[in-house]
């Protein structure tokens, strides 16, 4: 095997930087206690010694004053630079979603961007530029040397992408380095990228989820159910910070001290008070979510002290350490509702207690929301809100609407806030529940003001609850996942919603039988003053591993009248494309395996314009038909069967017929022959 020539390769490049008379640190030193302490964090975690020191380290600014670390890795083989994936992106993770050691350890590029996503995790720099170099020497001795330059970035996931092509790091020198960074604010992802880079990202959440819960569920004892799910909201809002105003709680900070006022968790609840009172969260949603917490994070138990450390501090390590980057990295999905999930799946709940608690696939929330046509101007509600999935599934179609609509950065940026703050209500009574879909709507950058913890169906004035308290909320889209275990299976909830609304539409995902006679009363009462415009039959399976409940969509216009003549679409979505398992080691229970994204939108093409939409379904899947609105359980129609033979069958059946006679004279032909 060829001599690397690492040492020449580094000598190379820091004779470059040396001659640009830029202030770069080596190896072994330092460059700030921010960028040290995020190396070494995540080297604890990762494991191997040494592993997380970059060759140079040098933080520049540009001409706004902003602050870019810049992480260097030589390398000295031929074919040591980079190592993608399939995808063209840089390969640091394996099929499982673990850490890629070996190209993380063999390839320049890797290296440095896995150094970059421990500052992503543990620091307050958002933008950060990888550089990896390598090289070999040709049969004349000459140095060949190829450079490889990413940006790692919040925006893109941690993920990284490559800059341009450059022969040298002159790009760095201080008169281009204002060109560079121009060059680098261009790079842009497609929505197409953005989302594969998005499902990348979500799996490797899953996997981290399950390793954290299993590790808190062997080997932390004493921690109830509730305890798990409120500690990692106390841990997450505790690190998360606002430039400017609120550091985030290192773990450092907790000193597990047995100081009365002074223990691990009242460091906690202080951080997390600040956090509220600088997010300007109303006094009495504040209250209640430090009452909630403080519960957990001051009890005697978990904050004793055995061996130097409480029991605490070592949860709150495990919690930073697994999740840190995905919450920091601006994830838009509903993070607390895959945390949700995978905590309660440890639960002793009894099948019918757990239907109650069933939370909706992000796919299905997506569907949901594009069914009841939300876009940047809709307000939107959910009167059984859970972890707040469906309404982070409506903000993201809003947020990504205004995005492709909005020309003026400035007037984006206020629509991006009016979204957050004023177009979205949703209501929960569980206050467990409540607790996460407040966390879900501050991870996603605060659609947390009109989260109420209230039971819509009595509390509920169809007022704002924050801000404009006297106003009524103008809900013009409804979506639900009702608990199936309320009135008519949940249709209380959309009787109630609907008749709130002057206009718009609304999507509900419920058990079937709510549509075939189990709320009958309720159905009748919701078309004298709405239509049904679509029953979509979903796959059994849809809640695999927590409930087995065979479900429709209903899609209503809302505040018109059903007429007995109109015309209800209904579509057999049994086949949605996807194959579910569930398997908890699994990386991956959800597949797409026949045209999944296809189907999905064809089905809200269908929907929305009906049979001339059909392409991968057959009018078997979808067929036209009314209902009668004084009926109430004749919502789940199938497409007639024509049972009357074709002259077409007629001729096939004969055909077979003949083909099994022939075939059959000629064995026996075969066997008579061979007994000769």
């Amino acid at each position: 095997m060829a001599q690397s020539i690492e040492p020449n390769i580094a000598e190379l490049g820091n004779q470059w930087l040396k001659s640009y008379k830029l202030s770069y640190k080596l190896e072994q030193e330092s460059i700030n206690a921010e960028i040290d302490k995020a190396l070494f964090d995540y080297f604890t975690k990762n494991g191997g010694a040494g592993a997380n020191r970059p060759d140079v380290k040098i933080l520049l600014q540009d001409k706004n004053l902003n602050f870019y670390p810049i992480l260097i890795e030589y390398k000295g083989y031929k074919n040591s630079l980079v190592k993608l994936d399939v995808n063209n992106q840089v390969e640091n993770r394996t099929a499982k979603n673990d850490p890629h050691f070996k190209n993380i350890n063999s390839f320049a590029v890797n290296g440095a961007v896995h150094y970059a996503n421990a500052l992503l995790h543990h620091t307050s720099y958002t933008d950060i530029i990888s550089i990896g170099m390598t090289g070999y020497k040709d049969e004349s001795g000459k140095i060949i040397h190829k450079i490889g330059v990413y940006f790692v970035s919040k925006s893109n996931f941690g993920v990284g992408q490559k800059v341009g092509e450059f022969s040298d790091f002159s790009f760095l020198a201080p008169k281009n380095f204002d060109a560079f960074i121009e060059k680098v604010k261009t790079l842009s992802l497609t929505q197409a990228e953005i989302d594969k880079l998005k499902e990348q990202r979500e799996k490797e959440i899953d996997t981290s989820l399950v390793k954290l819960n299993n590790d808190i569920y062997q080997n932390e004892k004493g921690l109830g159910e509730n305890d798990r799910v409120y500690l990692v909201a106390a841990s997450i809002i505790a690190t998360i910070g606002i430039p400017g105003k609120v550091a985030t709680l290192e773990k450092s900070d907790l000193k597990s001290s047995t100081e009365i006022g002074n223990k691990d968790g009242d460091i906690i609840v202080r951080k997390i008070k600040a956090f509220l009172d600088a997010k300007e969260i109303p006094s009495e949603k504040k209250d209640l979510i430090l009452r909630t917490l403080q519960n957990t994070l001051t009890t005697e138990n978990i904050n004793k002290v055995i061996n130097g450390e409480s029991q605490l501090k070592r949860v709150f390590s495990k919690i930073v350490d697994d999740l840190g980057i995905y919450y920091k990295i601006g994830l838009t999905t509903d993070f607390t509702g895959k945390l949700f999930n995978e905590m309660y799946g440890w639960l002793g709940f009894s099948q019918d207690k757990l239907n109650d608690v069933v939370l909706t696939p992000s796919y299905v929330a997506a569907l949901l929301v594009k069914l009841a046509r939300v876009n940047k101007d809709s307000f939107v509600w959910d009167f059984a809100t859970g972890s707040a999935g469906l309404l982070v599934a409506a903000m993201n179609e809003m947020l990504t609407d205004a995005k492709n609509t909005i020309t003026s950065p400035e007037e984006l940026a206020q629509k991006e806030i009016k979204i957050k703050a004023e177009q979205l209500l949703g209501l929960e009574l569980l206050s467990s529940v409540y607790m996460l879909a407040i966390l879900n709507m501050i991870l996603m950058g605060d659609g947390s003001s009109n989260i109420l913890n209230k039971d819509s169906l009595i509390d509920f004035d169809g007022n704002y609850g924050f801000g404009k308290t006297n106003n009524k909320f103008p809900a013009d889209a409804f979506i639900l996942n009702p608990p199936y275990s309320a009135n008519g299976n949940g249709m209380n909830f959309v009787e109630k919603a609907l008749g709130m609304m002057n206009k718009g539409y609304a999507a509900i995902i419920i058990q079937s039988s709510a549509g075939s006679g189990k709320a009958k009363e309720y159905c009748k009462s919701i078309l004298e003053k709405n239509t049904l415009i679509a029953s979509i039959k979903m796959p059994i399976d849809i809640f695999i591993g927590k409930s087995s409940v065979q479900t429709n969509i209903y899609v209503f216009k809302v505040n018109e009248k059903h007429h007995k003549d109109e015309m209800v679409k209904f579509i057999d979505f049994s086949n949605d494309g996807y194959t579910r398992t569930n398997r908890r080691k699994a990386s991956n229970n959800l597949k797409d395996t026949k045209q999944a994204k296809e189907r999905y939108e064809e089905v809200i093409n269908l929907v929305r314009f009906g049979k001339s939409k059909l392409e991968i379904f057959t009018e078997k899947e979808y067929h036209e038909a009314t209902i009668d609105p004084k009926n109430g359980a004749d919502w789940n129609q199938t497409s007639a069967i024509d049972t009357k033979p074709s002259l077409q069958d007629f001729k096939k059946t004969i055909g077979d017929y003949l083909t099994w006679e022939v075939s059959t004279i000629l064995k026996n032909q075969n066997t008579d022959t061979l007994g000769k």
